[in-house]
């Protein structure tokens, strides 16, 4: 099978095109390198079956050729930093729903059968169900970002319906473990570099989120796409996360003894009356993951705390 990864320089979908390529897929990655960086798929450069395009998909001019005689498009390219939507938002109008509507004409354009999507808890905005099921509404994103993901799905879903592209989108929880570029982790880390004996933390702490490995993320994905080839499905939904969660401050104390402090003063800075980290966060949030563990028999290998550690010793060890 021949497969296209958007955002293939990227965390998530450097991890793809990795899975991708040694289940003998032929792997097309196009990139702008806004964020990624060749560096994470630099043990395929010069196999035979893997191609980079640098191209940005807010300008579909240089790689919509390449969606010709595609069996699958990930489309994991976006902006990921929900805190840039407040301050500024046409960003994520530009690199998530305009590069979407571009990738989906190329879609239409050479009939690619199936676009798998990566989207985001976010959609779900502060949720009053928890777990959080696919079907949950109303669907009220608090952020720009999440508002973006949550059109970029509407547009899908539409695409599927009027020209039968089918269509598999994941709402990820928080995703971490090597190359990742942000998040807690590397907030908290970088911060105790600057200073080893003060962190500042956005938020009162009390924060509580969902954290999927990214090995256990790709997992979920693939076990997704193998559902939705077999299946006469033309859109499928799929909450991809862990099955329990954690708190800021949780992840502050783990973060202090992992890179081997003590007596680290926590300076906390909430952007809200109810202790956000910034104007957009949601504060509460663990997905329901049952549909995909009963459609496709995936389970998380580890837990939110595991996934933590796991990244946090690969961090330590490389340096990050």
């Amino acid at each position: 099978m021949k497969a296209l990864v958007t955002g293939g320089a990227g965390f998530i979908g450097s991890h793809i095109v990795d899975r991708l390529m040694a289940e003998g897929y032929k792997v097309t990655v196009v990139d702008n390198l806004s964020s990624g960086c060749v560096e994470n798929f630099k043990p395929w450069l010069y196999n035979s079956a893997f191609r980079f395009v640098k191209g940005d998909l807010k300008n579909p001019e240089g790689w919509v050729e390449e969606f010709k005689d595609v069996d699958v498009v990930f489309h994991y390219a976006a902006n990921p930093e929900v805190r840039v939507s407040v301050t500024e938002p046409k960003v994520h109008f530009e690199e998530n729903l305009q590069a979407t509507f571009n990738v989906l004409e190329a879609c239409r354009g050479f009939k690619v059968p199936l676009l798998v999507f990566a989207s985001t808890s976010t959609v779900y905005g502060d949720a009053k169900q928890i777990p959080t099921p696919e079907d949950y509404t109303p669907l009220k994103p608090i952020s720009v970002y999440g508002a973006s993901k949550l059109a970029c799905e509407a547009l899908i879903a539409t695409y599927s319906r009027l020209y039968g592209l089918k269509s598999l989108i994941l709402r990820y929880a928080n995703v971490v473990g090597p190359r990742s570029k942000h998040g807690v982790l590397v907030d908290f880390i970088g911060k105790l570099k600057l200073n080893p004996r003060r962190l500042e933390i956005l938020g009162d702490g009390s924060q509580r989120k969902s954290y999927i490995y990214v090995e256990d993320a790709v997992d979920a994905t693939l076990k997704a796409l193998e559902y939705m080839l077999g299946s006469d499905c033309l859109e499928e939904v799929f909450n991809v996360g862990s099955e329990d969660w954690v708190s800021v401050k949780e992840i502050a104390d783990m973060t202090v003894k992992a890179v081997g402090l003590g007596d680290v003063e926590y300076v906390y800075k909430p952007a809200t009356s109810d202790g956000r980290g910034w104007i957009g966060d949601v504060k509460l949030m663990l997905l329901d993951v049952s549909r995909l563990k009963g459609a496709t028999g995936w389970r998380p290998r580890m837990g939110s705390k595991e996934a933590l550690w796991k990244t946090l010793g690969n961090f330590v060890s490389s340096g990050v």
